[in-house]
């Protein structure tokens, strides 16, 4: 069955969001944490939840910290995103081709949508699924499930693009193929792992993978 639907992560995946999450962290942390915290222990809190990761920080004060890191993370915001090289140009030149794009995240919808305006990515994906639109996060197939529907796609004729593991466990969950790239934050390996249909070098990569 040929791929007629692609969905993609956001952070780390399409746009550059990495320094700007950990200087977020950082930032919250000092405040909030009873120890500084190392630049390999931040890797780990990208990709679940913003109040999964927090809470393992301080659990009696997430409320406090959520607001702390967004503010941070909004005031900072256009100061550290970019678009991954290859990116935009790709998703035009998939769209052109007639593909429906969807972008499922974590995130919550007001920054997902300061990060396609900054990088001009605005308006070309036909759906975005946020956190605030799911009762279950990534790995859960939800909202993967939620994308495919709301794109009147079957999982059989989607693939699933991202940066972590969440993103090709969610694929996988919820019966799609699964593209990991090779700029994740974490290491390639990490997701070699989880053994993703396709490893993308370059987005432009997507354009071979679907014959065009």
């Amino acid at each position: 069955m040929s791929i007629r639907t692609i969905l993609f992560d956001l952070d780390g995946t399409l746009i550059d969001t990495n320094e700007l999450i950990i200087a977020s962290f950082t930032h919250t942390i000092a405040q909030y944490g009873d120890r500084d915290y190392t630049r390999e222990e931040i890797l780990d809190f990208i990709g679940p939840p913003l109040v999964e990761s927090l809470a393992k920080i301080n659990p009696d004060k997430v409320e406090e910290m959520v607001e702390t890191y967004r503010e941070h993370n909004v005031e900072n915001h256009d100061r550290y995103v970019t678009a991954y090289e290859g990116v935009v140009e790709t998703m035009h030149a998939l769209k052109d081709e007639g593909f429906r794009l969807g972008i499922v995240t974590t995130k919550m919808k007001n920054t997902v949508h300061l990060g396609l305006e900054l990088t001009n990515l605005d308006g070309l994906f036909e759906t975005v699924v946020t956190l605030d639109d799911v009762t279950n996060a990534k790995p859960h197939p939800e909202p993967i499930m939620r994308a495919l529907q709301e794109l009147d796609t079957p999982a059989s004729e989607a693939l699933m693009v991202g940066d972590n593991t969440h993103d090709i466990e969610a694929g996988k969950n919820a019966g799609t193929k699964t593209a990991g790239v090779v700029w994740t934050v974490k290491g390639r390996n990490v997701l070699d792992d989880l053994s993703p249909d396709y490893m993308l070098d370059s987005m432009r990569d997507l354009l071979q993978i679907t014959g065009r």
